[in-house]
């Protein structure tokens, strides 16, 4: 799983990727649909699908000599899981700061 986060959090770290997959959540797109708001080649867009595909956040296949592309969430989910982790540590150690601040100044000097 480790090896699967760390290809998500990289393909995740390109804006141009990041609106891919925002694009792809409306529906299945063709490479070149992908391409087209960036005003990049078919390759260009073809090696950040690549990327998506590598960390598992998108499918491919061939209609005809058209390359659609598909979300896979599976991936996202995985790292949502892992970022609320984190967050549930950093709200339990802020909110032991907060009591520990509030024991402080309640004590009379």
């Amino acid at each position: 799983m480790v090896e699967r986060l760390d290809a998500t959090f990289q393909a995740l770290a390109d804006p141009t990727r990041r609106g891919m997959l925002a694009a792809l959540a409306l529906g299945e797109r063709s490479v070149g649909e992908l391409a087209q708001p960036y005003a990049m080649s078919f390759a260009g867009a073809s090696k950040h699908v690549q990327m998506l595909e590598r960390a598992g956040l998108v499918s491919r296949r061939k209609v005809g000599r058209t390359q659609m592309c598909r979300l896979q969430p599976e991936p996202l989910a995985e790292a949502q899981q892992w970022i609320a982790q984190w967050a549930k540590f950093w709200t339990v150690s802020l909110d032991r700061l907060e009591a520990l601040i509030a024991q402080e100044l309640e004590r009379p000097e």
